[in-house]
């Protein structure tokens, strides 16, 4: 299967509701997607194709990020788990000297590789696990990826190091049951309309979190 051309037949490029300003490849529905990705890899049991959805935390961080490009612009970001990539083409687009989003999900290294194209921004996609390295990142970007114990418990320990050196990590969560709130400074908060079909109402309350920075 050529992932590029998976894409291309099975989500629409479009604007998620938060950010008009960036365009995606997103799906309508999200289990035929799913069903039909292990069809073409001839696989089960995959993870659910999250490149294909703007998730309620990477929108608000997305959101944050554009609003705010101070932040980023002229420094050094890493977006951990970037899904669709929004989150690091919302960096790209508001100054980042580089920008790398990382993604173990050979599709979604694909889709962040068109949604960067059809924005005109520069995103270098990184498929590989970059939980525990550090390249020296002045930022780093996690958007909506504290949904599940195991991810958060390596999550957690990671960002707190990173933060330690004087690293600024910003998050995005709408309520997640495994994010330490209590560990970050509160920044934004946002009403994020979302897919019915994924989340338990259409709209997720989403705040901006910080973490470290000098």
């Amino acid at each position: 299967m050529d992932p590029a051309v998976f894409i291309r037949e099975n989500a629409r490029l479009i604007s998620p509701p938060l950010v008009p300003e960036i365009l995606l490849h997103l799906a309508d529905e999200a289990l035929p997607l799913w069903e039909k990705t292990e069809e073409e890899l001839h696989a089960i049991g995959l993870p659910p194709p999250y490149w294909a959805f703007a998730w309620a935390g990477g929108q608000a961080l997305a959101r944050y990020v554009l609003d705010n490009p101070g932040i980023v612009t002229g420094r050094t970001v890493l977006d951990v788990a970037s899904g669709s990539g929004l989150v690091a083409i919302a960096a790209a687009k508001a100054g980042a000297r580089s920008v790398e989003a990382s993604e173990i999900d050979s599709i979604a290294c694909a889709a962040i590789a068109a949604n960067a194209e059809s924005n005109g921004a520069a995103v270098m996609v990184v498929e590989r696990d970059t939980i525990g390295a550090d390249s020296g990142w002045e930022i780093i970007l996690v958007g909506d990826a504290f949904y599940e114990k195991p991810l958060a418990d390596r999550l957690l320990p990671w960002v707190e190091a990173l933060a330690a050196r004087g690293a600024l990590i910003l998050l995005g969560d709408p309520g997640r049951s495994y994010f330490p709130k209590n560990r970050f400074e509160h920044l934004a908060t946002y009403e994020v309309p979302v897919t019915r079909a994924l989340e338990d109402s259409e709209i997720k309350k989403t705040s901006v979190w910080r973490l470290g920075g000098v």
